[in-house]
């Protein structure tokens, strides 16, 4: 498959299969990452490999968040309880997180670096087959959740991926044509 197949191809995937991630395949995914673009060659990406007892500490993390918005306790706890084995279930779950430099110009370098390892990652997954979903959003920066992934002081977190085998693959979302988005300047 050649890479405008795979880059046309890829989905964000929700539904995994049980299957197992090998720790081979995610080194894979690991060395694609790696090889993104990064102006001074600072590397500024770090990537968290998150075990069942990570995923389920970062659920309880996002099911806490997400339970501030129902009002039964009844029903908080099973937000909580759901979103926790959610994340245990996941075949394979990693954070990744960028350095944070003083210089505010290299950290913006080094965060647009990270999503372009991010997006390595998710195109050399599809062409081994498997999915992947990144997540962003508030949680990132919650404390419970930053505990549960490892993060380190001085690191911010840009996402997290899940990555599996797909059980479900979603149809292409409508795009529009790049020319609606491109200016050719003289």
């Amino acid at each position: 498959m050649n890479i405008l197949d795979v880059i046309s191809a890829r989905r964000s995937i929700k539904q995994f299969t049980d299957r197992p991630i090998s720790n081979e395949a995610i080194e894979q995914l690991l060395s694609a990452a790696v090889l993104a673009p990064n102006h001074r060659m600072t590397e500024p990406w770090r990537f968290y490999v998150m075990g069942p007892e990570a995923r389920t500490g970062f659920g309880k993390a996002l099911g806490l968040r997400k339970a501030k918005r129902v009002d039964e306790p009844d029903a908080k706890s099973a937000v909580i309880e759901k979103v926790q084995a959610t994340h245990r279930a996941l075949p394979a779950m990693l954070a990744v997180a960028t350095t944070l430099d003083d210089n505010p110009e290299i950290r913006e370098e080094d965060y647009a670096a990270t999503y372009m390892a991010i997006q390595n990652l998710c195109l050399a997954a599809h062409s081994l087959g498997l999915g992947t979903h990144v997540k962003s959003g508030g949680v990132m920066n919650d404390p419970v959740a930053r505990e549960a992934m490892g993060i380190r002081e001085g690191e911010r977190v840009i996402a997290t991926i899940a990555v599996g085998e797909p059980a479900a693959v979603p149809d292409p979302k409508p795009r529009h044509s790049a020319d609606e988005f491109t200016t050719w300047v003289p």
